[in-house]
């Protein structure tokens, strides 16, 4: 299974976790979820991107699918947050 490093890339609202740009955590193994000490993860934008972190995290994927990319972008579910992250694939090696 990949790792998955979601960074924020851009706020085009106001986060008032605070959620700020270039924050970022990362998730391994067993839903393992390291979030860098004083820094934040809002709950909500985080459970609107749970339900993809498995299919990003294959090690296989089939030949054609659309997880291969190299990133993906969400938006934060607040609509006056705007907060947009970023998720990509952490290459072991």
């Amino acid at each position: 299974m990949h790792k998955l490093k979601i960074t924020v890339e851009k706020i085009d609202g106001y986060c008032n976790l605070p959620m700020l740009v270039g924050d970022s955590f990362v998730v391994g193994e067993r839903g393992k979820i390291s979030i860098p000490q004083g820094n934040y993860m809002c709950l909500w934008a985080l459970q609107s991107m749970m339900p993809i972190f498995p299919l990003l995290q294959r090690s296989d994927p089939q030949k054609g699918d659309w997880a291969r990319k190299s990133s993906q972008l969400f938006v934060c579910p607040d609509p006056k947050g705007g907060v947009h992250y970023r998720i990509e694939r952490i290459t072991e090696e």
